[in-house]
């Protein structure tokens, strides 16, 4: 269906060429660091500095989460309603939404204790991530299996055909 294929906006990327999936390395990246510099800091000595990467780690993630959602919301914007896409993506975002507010209360409760990483932050954390890690799962069914912002297999075979 060629309207989940083309962006309601240029802010979502081009044709073939979405954004979104680009933009949500920014928060995977930054979330993934904070859990190991929560466990370094668990089992650190003096656990300061590793809370404090942790806590810059999971703003920075936060930053990047506003930014891929919007873009995730255009690409939501243009599936079909009543499809199983529609229903996956409505799904993907609910658990992304979930994630960043376990992670923003995790993040509260990090700056009422700055000295060392609490269990029930790491807790939050921990699940936070394994809720993307199905969301990110359901975003590759979107994108893989049913090519939501993916080019149609008209424009991909252009780059399987030998040259004349």
């Amino acid at each position: 269906m060629r309207a989940a294929k083309v962006p309601r906006s240029i802010v979502a990327g081009p044709y073939g060429h979405p954004f979104h999936p680009v933009a949500v390395t920014i928060p995977i990246g930054a979330w993934s660091s904070s859990l190991v510099f929560d466990l370094l800091g668990l089992a650190a000595d003096d656990p300061r500095a590793f809370a404090t990467g942790s806590r810059w780690l999971i703003g920075i993630g936060l930053g990047g989460a506003v930014g891929a959602a919007v873009l995730g919301l255009l690409d939501y914007s243009r599936i079909p309603r009543g499809t199983p896409a529609r229903r996956t993506a409505l799904a993907h975002l609910v658990l992304n939404v979930t994630a960043m507010g376990l992670f923003s209360v995790g993040l509260i409760v990090r700056m009422l204790d700055l000295g060392r990483v609490p269990i029930v932050a790491f807790g939050l954390s921990a699940v936070a991530a394994a809720g993307l890690s199905i969301s990110g799962w359901l975003g590759g069914k979107l994108a893989y299996r049913w090519g939501v912002r993916v080019a149609d297999e008209n424009t991909q075979r252009e780059g399987f055909e030998a040259a004349a």
